[in-house]
């Protein structure tokens, strides 16, 4: 048949093309590059070449050139002179320093001293503030007895006894009684309520307290009310 004459003599070079083209890749070599560096047989040090060769010394020529850079610039400020103003030695600095740590030492003492006193001036101010609410709140009471006293109600007896207690007892926390008669009239402590004139009298005077007034130290609680003789 024809047909198949053909394909025969065809069949037989194709197969020989690819064997052939098989056997010459499998005569290549494959190319081995020695990179070691140094040498197997003499021990010596293998420089390097080609690319890496290149880089390697155009770094080692930076390196070179930044360390000369580097040691003219150290050059340059060693040559250069401190100002003697701005040098100092390290005696000075350490007294320098110690007299600063001294003074901030006084500074915080003198705060310390100062903040002890003003909390013992407001320790005092509120105790005497206390002190004086309590005393306020007693005058009403205090009056009370005045009127009973005047009444002869407290002549004698027990309750006479316990007004004389409460007195005593405010009187320690330094309560004194606004009621003397006879003495010029003061704005600051007493109260004028009636005017009438006076005999033998040079300035206005206290004739007759009509309420009593009550003070703490300097501190006036209450004026009194009184009536004061002027002149004629």
């Amino acid at each position: 048949m024809p047909h198949h004459g053909n394909d025969a003599e065809h069949s037989p070079s194709g197969n020989g093309g690819q064997q052939n083209e098989r056997e010459g890749a499998g005569q290549q070599k494959p190319v081995i590059r020695d990179n070691r560096k140094v040498d197997p047989e003499t021990g010596a040090a293998r420089h390097a070449q080609g690319p890496a060769a290149d880089s390697n010394a155009a770094a080692a020529g930076g390196d070179a050139a930044t360390q000369d850079a580097l040691s003219q610039a150290e050059e340059i400020l060693n040559g250069m002179e401190v100002p003697a103003e701005e040098s100092v030695a390290p005696g000075a600095a350490a007294e320098a320093e110690a007299a600063e740590l001294r003074n901030d030492l006084l500074r915080l003492q003198a705060e310390y001293v100062n903040y002890r006193k003003r909390v013992e001036r407001d320790r005092a101010v509120a105790g005497e503030m206390a002190v004086i609410g309590v005393l306020n709140s007693l005058l009403p009471v205090l009056d009370d007895v005045d009127a009973a006293r005047q009444h002869g109600d407290l002549a004698d007896g027990p309750f006479a006894a316990i007004a004389a207690k409460l007195e005593n007892a405010l009187k320690t926390y330094g309560l004194e009684r606004i009621a003397e008669t006879g003495v010029e009239f003061d704005p600051t402590i007493h109260e004028a309520l009636i005017q009438q004139p006076g005999d033998d009298i040079e300035v206005d005077t206290v004739s007759q307290v009509l309420r009593s007034g009550y003070r703490s130290g300097d501190r006036v609680l209450r004026a009194a009310q009184v009536i004061v003789a002027v002149p004629a």
